[in-house]
């Protein structure tokens, strides 16, 4: 049963989303997430508490790791995610908005979906901070693209880089192979996280009602998103 649920590869490879723009042998006219983008103090405002939550969550997950080793992984993971979280309020000062203000809309949203991807344990906590880590970051550069040019360009700069995924990946994938089963169980926590974020995802897209597009043209925008995640997964050697 192991089996089904680990992968042996030996590619670690962080994973980007890829440009998709085919579904099988037909073109598909879909809708671009930067025809979807909030006015800027919103996205940089939500983006913003969403970097502090992820923060807060790496944060809580340290203090519960069993082992030096694990602190120090995690603690590379927390340090990006607070720079992340330091240059979207830079963002908004430019701008000349208040991040306070900009952030407390989604205060409650964005804390009610931590609490609901809340991992049990040690390993799922590592898997909640990679899984929707790389799909939120994933997500925001995506719908950054409706901002300005140079905004989309401060935003991809700054929610790009994930070195410190790798941290966990060697954690996880050390793990794993000291106690295959576990791959089964985080393999399913993989899959759980992912219904949750996108949906987090979701609510962050602006829909005018008159003109909503059609389930079709959406569900390839988060088909690259979860196509995204499975090399994530990938990575760790399991099954998404």
């Amino acid at each position: 049963m192991v089996s089904f649920f680990r992968r042996r590869s030996s590619n670690v490879e962080l994973p980007r989303v890829r440009a998709r723009s085919r579904v099988g042998n037909q073109s598909v006219n879909r809708v671009s997430l930067g025809e979807l983008t909030p006015e800027a103090r919103s996205f940089l405002g939500r983006a913003a508490y969403v970097q502090l939550s992820i923060f807060t969550a790496v944060a809580h997950a340290v203090a519960t790791a069993p082992h030096t080793r694990g602190k120090n992984a995690l603690s590379r993971v927390a340090q990006l995610s607070l720079h992340k979280y330091e240059g979207l309020v830079a963002e908004l000062i430019r701008l000349g908005h208040d991040p306070v203000s900009a952030m407390e809309p989604f205060e409650s949203s964005t804390d009610r979906y931590q609490q609901i991807v809340l991992g049990k344990d040690w390993y799922e906590c590592l898997v909640t901070s990679y899984v929707t880590a790389g799909l939120l970051d994933d997500f925001f550069v995506r719908l950054s693209g409706g901002l300005s040019d140079e905004e989309n360009s401060r935003i991809f700069d700054l929610l790009s880089p994930d070195t410190a995924s790798q941290f966990i990946v060697t954690e996880l994938r050390s793990a794993i192979d000291a106690n295959p089963r576990l791959a089964s169980r985080l393999a399913l926590w993989g899959r759980r996280l992912v219904g949750d974020t996108l949906l987090m995802a979701r609510s962050a897209l602006v829909v005018p009602e008159d003109t909503a597009p059609d389930e079709t043209r959406l569900e390839p925008v988060f088909t690259d998103l979860i196509a995204a995640h499975t090399r994530r997964m990938d990575a760790l050697g399991l099954t998404a």
